[in-house]
């Protein structure tokens, strides 16, 4: 899990920015732009999030679809194996999705208390995603 996911058992906020039917931006294909930046491979950033390579590839390519310039570049491989990287793009939506979560999380912070409040004692952390 990337080290930005919150721990405690304290409500959150999940932001999904929906830019048309079907183009969409959340918190897990943020988690996987993060893992390739980490990483360096698709590959890896999909087994750390448990997926196959094949999803998070299908997940890449829908990104790079999304926007006016790709946000992954991959490398094929050879004699060095191959690679990937967030290009510029891919490094200013990540950065700019972030933002948008720690602004949404700072104004919602009052709301969220209230409803925790509201709620009943709320699950372990384990169970209640």
């Amino acid at each position: 899990m990337p080290d930005d996911t919150p721990s405690d058992d304290l409500p959150r906020l999940r932001l999904r920015v929906v830019f048309a039917p079907g183009r969409m931006l959340g918190p897990g294909k943020a988690d996987l732009l993060g893992l390739i930046r980490d990483t360096g491979s698709i590959s890896a950033a999909g087994r750390e999030m448990g997926m196959s390579y094949k999803r998070a590839w299908s997940l890449v390519e829908e990104m790079n679809a999304m926007f006016s310039a790709p946000l992954v570049q991959s490398v094929r491989g050879g004699a060095r194996g191959g690679g990937a990287q967030l290009t510029d793009t891919g490094a200013t939506v990540l950065e700019r999705y972030r933002a948008l979560e720690r602004a949404a999380a700072e104004g919602g912070r009052a709301e969220l208390a209230a409803l925790q409040g509201l709620s009943a004692t709320p699950l372990p952390s384990d169970m209640s995603e």
